[in-house]
Order: structure tokens, then sequence, then C-alpha cells
């Protein structure tokens, strides 16, 4: 893999979170293109069939027909977005302080020249209120995205997010916030 595309990768991965922490929101959605798809599957405990089953963990994760927490277009990211602005989103009231970390990395490219699949881990933390242990959170998960060159700005696109959690039950008031 190339240094510089896996930095510029990295870079925008980074510089996404750094947007999301600071409720630039805006900027944020700037990032995704038009055709993009945002969505986290839920996922669900499962039994082996047998003791010589090799596990898959693919196998507790809801494929693109079944259950989502959300899948939202652009369209409907754009809505949520102009929702937090209107002061009516009671769920972000106080508005969530958040911090996004992204780690573990991995860049591939995919049979277009200009994509590339990007995976990554995510730890969110999210506070609201006063601080009390009932108002924070920590969310898990890994996150698979298709990037797509955005030549005008020599960056990219978010074409697809998958938003894959490490939980089964949501504990959270909320999910609110974007991974």
């Amino acid at each position: 893999m190339e240094a510089e595309l896996y930095l510029s990768v990295q870079q925008f991965l980074f510089s996404e979170a750094r947007l999301l922490d600071e409720r630039r929101f805006d900027d944020w959605l700037a990032l995704f293109s038009d055709d993009a798809l945002y969505w986290m599957p839920v996922r669900h405990n499962r039994l082996r069939e047998s003791m010589d089953e090799a596990w898959e963990s693919s196998k507790e994760i809801e494929d693109e027909s079944g259950l989502g927490y959300f899948e939202d277009d652009k369209n409907r990211l754009t809505r949520r977005v102009g929702r937090l602005k209107t002061g009516m989103a009671w769920a972000e009231d106080p508005p969530s302080r958040t911090r996004h970390l992204i780690s573990n990395i991995e860049v591939e490219r995919t049979d277009r020249q200009d994509e590339v699949i990007a995976r990554s881990s995510f730890l969110t933390y999210r506070s609201r209120n006063e601080g009390k242990h009932e108002d924070e959170d920590l969310f898990s998960g890994s996150r698979e995205d298709v990037l797509r060159e955005n030549k005008d700005a020599g960056s990219w696109f978010i074409v697809k997010r998958k938003i894959v959690p490490d939980w089964v039950v949501v504990n959270a008031q909320n999910l609110s916030i974007f991974f």
C-alpha cells in the first residue's frame, strides 16, 4: 500500500472525527457524496450450531436486507443535522459533548480507480448534562467506509459507511450522535 494514500485516508478520518467533536455538522455533511449510505446494522448474539463450527462474527450482524439502527442516505443525514439546529431535538438538549477516537486504519484499493475501502475501529465517548455517570456513554465498534476521491478538494467523499457496533443491547438513552 502506498504510504501517501494511507496517510491521506488517515488524515481524512481524523479530520472528520474533529468536525464531529466540534459539532461542525454542515462541514461534516459536505464530506458525503450525494449517493452516500450511512448504515448501522443490528448485532445479535447467537449460539454455535456445533462445537466444530468455526466462529464467524459476520453471522452476528444483520445484512443489508435486515434490521439496522439507522440506514440514512445523504438527504436523511441532512434532515437529521437540520433538526439539531431547530432546538426541537430533545435528545440533544443540552448538546452531547463527544470525543471520536479512530484507530486500526486499513486501506485497500477497489476495482474502481477513484475509490478505496477504509476499515477502522472507533471509540466514541459522549457526555451530557452535568457529567453524572448516567449521562455518559461509551460506544465502540468498527467501520467500513467506501471513499471516493474528491478531486476538487484533493480529499475524499464518504460513499458508504457501515458502522458495526460491538454492543448487542444499547445501554445509552439514545443514539442521537453520529459515528
